[in-house]
């Protein structure tokens, strides 16, 4: 055997080993990819199963379920609420799955509220271990602000939630007027345009000499602005 065919069989030898040991390499990730998959079941959705039946259906996927909390709601006693991870998740083997399970619904007794002011409703609703839930207003004109008118749960009443929802009065709407366009006119003239509303006003003295002395040069709100009866109209005078 000459040196070029020597050389060419340790070539076709080397090509040949390379072949073999690239093969077993795929195979050995093949086969731990198969492996590790083997291992990984899919996350059921609990929520709404009772403890035993969600107890089960892990079990039978090589899971384990662990009780991390319990807390009042609307399901039944034992029934899933949360669950951690959430469902469709891969899980490996012997992994847990952390639920929260329903206490039942709490009975609370829900005090009256109406007629009430809206203080002294949250003072008896704390007391109840209650709390004020969404409050809405009204505009009624023969009831004073801050009083509650209606509540839900009604007094009396068991519910499942520490929080009361109630409507309550705005009062009397206020009054509102649109805002007359003052600046030009001299500050007198200005101060009884607004006396005739009535609004009140406060008045600001500027250096203009461009304009004339006494003379209204801005004003705020805007000229045609709505204006409740409350708003005091600033007025910039001329000195």
């Amino acid at each position: 055997m000459n040196f070029r065919e020597r050389l060419e069989w340790m070539f076709r030898m080397l090509l040949l080993v390379f072949i073999l040991a690239s093969a077993a390499f795929l195979s050995a990730i093949t086969a731990m990819r198969i492996a590790i998959h083997g291992r990984e079941v899919s996350m059921p959705n609990l929520v709404g199963k009772n403890v035993s039946d969600a107890s089960s259906e892990l079990r039978s996927r090589g899971l384990i379920l662990r009780v991390a909390d319990r807390v009042y709601s609307e399901q039944a006693i034992n029934t899933v609420v949360r669950q951690t991870p959430p469902a469709g998740l891969l899980m490996k083997v012997s992994q847990q799955a952390h639920v929260v399970l329903s206490l039942g619904q709490r009975q609370l007794q829900i005090p009256s509220l109406e007629g009430n002011s809206l203080r002294v409703s949250r003072i008896e609703l704390l007391r109840a271990g209650l709390q004020v839930g969404e409050v809405s207003n009204v505009t009624i004109p023969d009831v004073s602000a801050d009083t509650v008118l209606i509540q839900n749960p009604k007094p009396g009443a068991g519910a499942a939630s520490p929080r009361v929802d109630v409507l309550v009065s705005a009062g009397p709407r206020e009054a509102a007027y649109v805002m007359p366009h003052l600046i030009g006119m001299n500050d007198a003239d200005a101060v009884r345009r607004l006396e005739s509303i009535p609004l009140k006003r406060k008045l600001n003295t500027v250096s203009a000499p461009q304009w004339p002395h006494g003379a209204v040069i801005d004003q705020a709100p805007t000229p045609g602005a709505r204006v409740a009866a409350s708003t005091i109209v600033d007025l910039t005078i001329a000195e």
